[in-house]
């Protein structure tokens, strides 16, 4: 099962890398194409585990000369989020690069919100309970976000991530 990552210490570097890969494996079998746009805004969600909104990646997009109208940034993330390789943030209005691009499209996840410096943790979601409490209600879940809002370990010992 996929680890928690966000909070902990880890080789970003090699989080990056192996999220860019991912995603270029998953375009190349998909038939879909990673263009330069796409690849920048995966790499700018990339950056941190802090949720970006549209208009921050735009504001990047713009800086960097690859665009400076919002449906850029939007079909951008959109892309994104419809092949698995990022998510929305209901909660911030934002979005986040996947963590975990091998688990597929439309996996289900749940977020760990810092609501001190803004770190966004995705753990794999359980959907066990919620599906049979659904079942049992003749009702089929078709889309669940889990979002919890606290305060990761730097914050609560008084160190910044």
């Amino acid at each position: 099962m996929p680890q928690t990552t966000g909070f902990a210490p880890h080789d970003h570097r090699a989080c990056i890398t192996g999220a860019i890969a991912a995603a270029e494996q998953a375009c190349a079998a998909r038939g879909a194409r990673l263009t330069p746009v796409r690849r920048r805004v995966l790499e700018i969600l990339l950056e941190s585990h802090k949720a970006l909104g549209a208009y921050d990646v735009l504001d990047r997009l713009a800086a960097e000369g690859l665009g400076d109208k919002p449906p850029v940034a939007y079909r951008a993330l959109n892309f994104l989020t419809e092949q698995g390789f990022a998510h929305r943030i209901e909660r911030l209005n934002a979005y986040i690069a996947c963590t975990h691009p091998e688990a597929g499209e439309g996996h289900e996840a749940a977020f760990l919100i810092c609501r001190d410096c803004g770190l966004v943790a995705e753990a794999p979601a359980t959907e066990a309970p919620l599906a049979a409490d659904a079942k049992g209600a003749g009702f089929t879940v078709e889309d669940a976000v889990v979002e919890a809002r606290g305060l990761c370990p730097a914050c609560q010992t008084g160190r910044k991530a």
